[in-house]
């Protein structure tokens, strides 16, 4: 994307006169002089109009969306979630890594065609999902979002925290100081907004893909490519349910940012060009990053250095593995730690903008300013989490990927059956601010809640398993964001059908 003109973002923070305004002005006096001072981008949750779209479709464009993906995922926190395969689900190198890349496929395949609706619409995401999810249902998805958000970038200041303390000579720097650095730099880049924010995703790919490859280099000699998964069939099939489970789910969350990146596309921006090269990117920065931790993991019970390490922190295990360079590995590993803040921007950037869409109050506080709330929100929770990652891995990660499975399932009826394919209602992105005009919302949130409670029911979480899942083997299968999507899916098209039908919206 090359967001280069000013009249891309609008630094007034106001809409223009042909898309209708909020009730509420979005910024007061003080903070619109303050961001014009700084040049700091105040716009949030405003419509793109196509007449604002500042981006000439070429492969440049297309190249773009790739690297972007590329860059906010070929991070350390993809590595350490791959180890989890060997040391908590028990499985043998070549199981992880086909549930890895089957996993990470399926969510970035929703994330991907989340992202065709920012160009589409001109609108960010959680403004799109107000057109499925209608005004009041939309907050709750929006609230879900910001958790997952700020969870996930809690996880990620953990494990640069742990990795800059495992390189700092005899652990100098603690992990505090490591988690505060990588939260304060993301600050800096999201603050000055979406210009910065894709200039700096451009070019952070490159370092990450060297050291990562130096990685692979360095340690594919202790991987164990034979040893096979643990347990009895039954068990072994919920293993690896479980962990393609999270695989996707660490995909599938962007989906509740995906439009926020392309807004300024404009209109006619080719879909399905925009989706195979947000999916290439996606699934191909996610395989390369959970397959080294996956390898990594299975050399844990044959490398003494390795399993010291990961008794530390699944940080240090990255610290060890590039041990034998010396001074150079050292180097790496802080270049491994650096590169999640390439990973951080995106939750950081799109969390002011939901955080502006909670209340009509809401929205007169610019996106800079809850930036800044979101940072000090999740490095707080950082700090107070910070020995106890894998457990905020397994009991977090697959639980946030639910409700985006849930409302997915939504939206691709919604396109299909009502609006796009077979309903030819259109859709009015004029009307993305007129409470009036949008869905009631009553059908989605029915079958949002009828998908969550699918879930619920075959979710397999360290401290709850739900009543269907544990009947598979011995530690059950967490298949909620299956069940979830179906159950959804199922009773949508009824209910939204006797929604229009009695309402007519």
């Amino acid at each position: 994307m090359e967001p280069d003109t000013e009249k891309a973002i609008s630094f007034s923070g106001q809409p223009t006169a042909s898309d209708p305004p909020p009730s509420d002005p979005p910024t007061t006096s003080f903070l619109e002089n303050l961001a014009l001072l700084t040049r700091l981008e105040t716009r949030g949750i405003e419509r793109v109009l196509p007449s604002e779209s500042s981006v000439t479709v070429t492969w440049r464009s297309y190249l773009q969306a790739f690297v972007l993906w590329v860059s906010i995922n070929l991070a350390a926190v993809n590595i350490t979630l791959g180890m989890l395969a060997p040391t908590v689900f028990g499985l043998g190198f070549t199981d992880a890594a086909w549930c890895a890349v089957g996993g990470s496929v399926i969510g970035s395949a929703a994330v991907a065609y989340i992202a065709t609706w920012g160009p589409k619409s001109g609108c960010r995401t959680m403004i799109f999902a107000r057109y499925t999810m209608g005004w009041w249902p939309g907050k709750l998805v929006v609230l879900l979002n910001l958790i997952v958000l700020l969870g996930y970038a809690l996880i990620d200041c953990v494990v640069a925290g742990q990795i800059l303390s495992a390189v700092s000579p005899n652990g100098s720097m603690s992990v505090i100081v490591g988690i505060v650095i990588v939260a304060v730099i993301t600050w800096m880049v999201t603050t000055f907004g979406i210009r910065v924010f894709h200039y700096y995703e451009r070019y952070a790919f490159l370092p990450q893909l060297i050291v990562i490859c130096i990685l692979y280099g360095i340690s594919a000699k202790n991987f164990d490519l034979t040893t096979p998964s643990l347990g009895d069939s039954a068990t072994v099939a919920g293993n690896r349910l479980s962990f393609l489970s999270i695989c996707l789910s660490a995909a599938i969350t962007y989906a509740g940012v995906a439009a926020d990146y392309f807004v300024y596309y404009p209109p006619s921006t080719p879909r399905f060009q925009l989706f195979a090269m947000s999916l290439l990117g996606l699934s191909t920065s996610f395989a390369l990053a959970l397959i080294s931790g996956i390898g990594l993991a299975t050399g844990i019970p044959s490398v003494p250095a390795y399993a010291t390490a990961y008794s530390t922190s699944q940080g240090a295990l990255l610290v060890t593995a590039f041990a034998p360079l010396g001074a150079f590995g050292r180097f790496c590993a802080v270049v491994i730690a650096l590169g999640l803040i390439a990973n951080l921007i995106p939750p950081t950037y799109s969390s002011g903008v939901d955080f502006q869409l909670l209340a009509r109050q809401a929205a007169r506080v610019p996106r800079w300013a809850w930036n800044t709330v979101g940072v000090v929100i999740y490095m707080v929770c950082a700090l107070a989490g910070r020995d106890s990652l894998a457990e905020i891995f397994t009991n977090f990660l697959a639980l946030m990927g639910y409700w985006v499975a849930v409302w997915i399932a939504l939206t691709l009826e919604e396109e299909v059956l009502f609006r796009g394919w077979w309903g030819g209602r259109g859709w009015e992105w004029a009307d993305w601010d007129r409470r009036e005009k949008l869905p009631l919302g009553l059908a989605a949130l029915t079958a949002f809640l009828i998908g969550w409670a699918g879930a619920v029911l075959c979710m397999d979480q360290v401290w709850y398993v739900g009543p269907i899942a544990r009947l598979v083997g011995d530690y059950g299968a967490d298949m909620g964001n299956y069940v979830g999507f179906s159950w959804a899916a199922v009773v949508y098209p009824p209910l939204r059908w006797l929604e229009l039908r009695k309402f007519g919206r």
